[in-house]
């Protein structure tokens, strides 16, 4: 699943590939905005991002959803 953070007065944004599921990613983006800490994701390569609530702009969460490849009939 892809997800982008976008961070505030900054123009480019982090994007990545998580194996979390959808839930998983928005509760724990949920959490940590009603904490006001940091949001903590890892990505598929084990990478991990730690984001402070306070320059979240906006987290957009990706559908579960493969991409299809190839022609479809």
């Amino acid at each position: 699943m892809d997800v982008r953070i976008g961070i505030q007065n900054s123009p480019r944004e982090i994007g990545f590939e998580t194996d979390q599921p959808a839930a998983e990613v928005e509760q724990a983006v949920s959490d940590a905005v009603a904490s006001g800490s940091v949001l903590r994701l890892q990505d598929a390569k084990g990478s991990v991002y730690v984001v402070p609530t306070a320059a979240l702009a906006y987290v957009e969460i990706g559908s579960e959803e493969s991409r299809r490849v190839g022609f479809v009939a």
